[in-house]
């Protein structure tokens, strides 16, 4: 019986969809089945694909953070992701897939709270941003997925760079193939991203007697795949990453003009390590001439061809494993009737340091469902408060930076003053505020605590910046966060569920004897 594996691509970019869908065809060529998921502005392309897609709620953190404020993320995109989340949730309770696929954060969360075994791929690592709230995103959502996943797939275009993730699998690009046959093959495509606009640039193109194939234009009808129209070209003008990946892959000259942060990183890393068959224009008349005189290129192998290999091979090697167990011995099963096989990450050990914090952290792999119902709280609330805490810390660690402030607040500790000071009392009410806040609207004791803890991380990280003589060890922010986080956390979860009960609010946590 063939196996059922599920691959989800992360909402934000038609780019995420066809990189993904990649995958999705390699394996459904190797004779496994294939689930869809994700939405937002890639579901054209699944469907062009010959694939129905689940499709649960869309975030968008470029357009509120980097085109509105952090006000905005903690208002509209962490609501929103606490819903993907839980709706990815119970997609994968009710699909119940052999394995998961993705791009995603969110469905990489939920892969982690129902025990389905998940593999990831993803670019977008710390380096590539310098915004510190971009910067600390990609770095909280990189450690999680690294620790909770089978394998981390990095495909990456350029060689091996100071940027790489620690213990992530290098690939090469990965990229859709589609249809060879090309009719009236262009000798310049312009491919934008759902946030940059090539329509000035194409004009130009055509005036000096280029025939430019503008994707997205108003002439434009949307095809399964781009890389036979790029493999066709001369010259390729793109913005975002999976186009450079084509380009990769096609063996085609690539003119990058980056739009958003992310983007010109990537542009910077392909300028920095004069990566062969790419040229960075950041202006359109710069485009013009790059396009003029384009690099040379060789084609590259394609990614997506190994992602597949490696997942369905591990299923197959634990069905075959199973089965000669199953001669000699009763299997062992959870309490709902899964296989106790089905959770196994061994990319990185359930009884690694590294595995057990993120998911203690975060109560998204706790394996009893009655245990985590208590510490971590509905799913969606939990999400919500967990990444509330992250956006916290980085929040307080801006502001005390900006404000000079470490050294005040760190004189006001007990720890360092030997005295309990006004400033204390302050912000130690403010914890208790935090984590009863977190308890008020149910999400769990971990989340709460959590809460509580986001400041005192916050503050505890900018030692690391500050000239102070002797420096604490590497370890200060999470030994501040469990002193004074988990005291004022607990204390004020406790007092929340109190005030839940006094109210007479209802938990959604299930009581058992």
């Amino acid at each position: 019986m063939p196996h059922t594996i599920a691959v989800a691509h992360y909402p934000e970019g038609a780019g995420h969809a066809t990189r993904m869908l990649a995958i999705a065809n390699a394996i459904r060529d190797s004779g496994a089945e294939v689930l869809m998921a994700g939405g937002g502005a890639g579901t054209e392309f699944v469907s062009l694909n010959g694939y129905d897609e689940f499709e649960p709620t869309t975030v968008d953190y470029i357009d509120t953070y980097q085109g509105g404020s952090l006000g905005k993320v903690l208002t509209q995109s962490v609501p929103a992701s606490a819903r993907r989340v839980a709706e990815y949730v119970d997609w994968l309770d009710e699909t119940e897939p052999d394995a998961l696929v993705t791009d995603d954060m969110f469905a990489a969360i939920a892969a982690s709270r129902t025990d389905v075994p998940l593999y990831v791929l993803k670019h977008d690592v710390p380096g590539l941003y310098r915004d510190p709230v971009e910067r600390s995103g990609a770095r909280f959502h990189t450690v999680f997925q690294s620790a909770v996943t089978r394998e981390f797939f990095y495909p990456a275009v350029w060689p091996p760079a100071d940027i790489d993730p620690d213990g992530a699998t290098r690939i090469p690009p990965v990229s859709l193939e589609g249809d060879d046959s090309v009719r009236d093959a262009a000798d310049v495509v312009l491919v934008p991203s759902h946030y940059s606009d090539f329509d000035g640039v194409a004009a130009r193109l055509e005036r000096r007697g280029h025939d430019v194939l503008n994707v997205g234009g108003d002439d434009w009808e949307p095809v399964a795949s781009l890389l036979p129209h790029i493999r066709d070209a001369d010259v390729v003008v793109c913005s975002g990453y999976s186009t450079i990946m084509d380009a990769a892959v096609a063996g085609t000259p690539c003119v990058v003009s980056p739009e958003t942060d992310e983007q010109e990183a990537v542009a910077e890393q392909l300028s920095g390590a004069d990566v062969e068959g790419f040229t960075v224009a950041d202006d359109p008349l710069d485009v013009l001439d790059a396009v003029e005189s384009p690099p040379a290129a060789t084609p590259s192998d394609n990614g997506a061809d190994v992602v597949a290999e490696t997942v369905v091979e591990d299923l197959r090697a634990e069905s075959a494993d199973e089965s000669s167990a199953s001669t000699e011995e009763p299997s062992a099963s959870t309490d709902d009737g899964r296989s106790a096989n089905r959770g196994r990450t061994p990319a990185f050990d359930a009884g690694s340091g590294l595995s057990v914090a993120v998911r203690a952290l975060l109560g998204v792999g706790l394996s009893m469902r009655n245990a985590r119902s208590r510490i971590v709280g509905p799913a969606e609330r939990a999400a919500a408060a967990t990444v509330s805490a992250v956006l916290l810390t980085i929040l307080v660690a801006q502001q005390v930076a900006a404000r000079g402030t470490y050294t005040a607040i760190e004189h006001s500790l007990p720890t360092y003053a030997g005295s309990v000071s006004g400033l204390f009392v302050v912000a130690g009410a403010t914890l208790v505020g935090l984590a009863a806040l977190g308890a008020a609207l149910d999400a769990g004791l971990v989340p709460s605590v959590l809460l509580a803890s986001a400041p005192v991380v916050g503050w505890a990280v900018n030692h690391w910046a500050t000239p102070l003589v002797p420096h604490y060890a590497p370890t200060f922010p999470v030994e501040m966060a469990l002193l004074y986080g988990g005291a004022f956390g607990l204390l004020g979860y406790l007092l929340g569920v109190r005030a839940r009960k006094l109210r007479g609010t209802p938990s959604s946590i299930p009581e058992h004897g």
